[in-house]
């Protein structure tokens, strides 16, 4: 089954990728690696912002950091000119959560991308990661997720 079909069957369209924030490109391409800039929680609404532990439930982050896989979906079909069937497989995830000092379900929260990368790309989705805390993010925003993701 190819990307978009999973997608379709899940019920997701990928939108057109995030344009920067600032003084930075959305990707780089090396060898065979699209190294994605930092996405952040937002849905066709604007931002998802809030602090999990006081504002936001781990089901309410769980589900800003799957917006946040959407996002990085689109800029790796933005890199591969459209198309998505050069996508090899996920390599990394690194996930940013805004946190109160003594929340501790980071890995939680992040499995809300980890579950859409399997979901959408099934074994090719599966992906080394790591999930840490911080005191704020840009613009507020509950998540951030930068990836790295092999290509053909």
């Amino acid at each position: 089954m190819t990307i978009e079909a999973r997608l379709a069957e899940l019920g997701v369209t990928l939108p057109d990728a995030p344009a920067p924030a600032a003084n930075y490109v959305p990707f780089v391409i090396t060898g065979n690696l699209v190294h994605v800039s930092g996405q952040i929680s937002q849905n066709e609404a604007g931002l998802i912002t809030g602090k999990l532990g006081a504002d936001l439930s781990v089901e309410q982050g769980a589900a800003a950091a799957q917006r946040c896989a959407i996002s990085l979906l689109s800029q790796v079909r933005r890199a591969c000119g459209g198309d998505l069937s050069r996508l090899v497989r996920t390599v990394k995830l690194v996930g940013f959560v805004n946190s109160t000092p003594d929340f501790t379900d980071q890995p939680k929260v992040i499995n809300g991308a980890s579950d859409f990368m399997v979901a959408a790309l099934g074994e090719a989705g599966r992906h080394a990661r790591s999930a840490v805390s911080a005191a704020s993010l840009p613009f507020g925003v509950a998540v951030e997720i930068e990836g790295i993701f092999e290509i053909r």
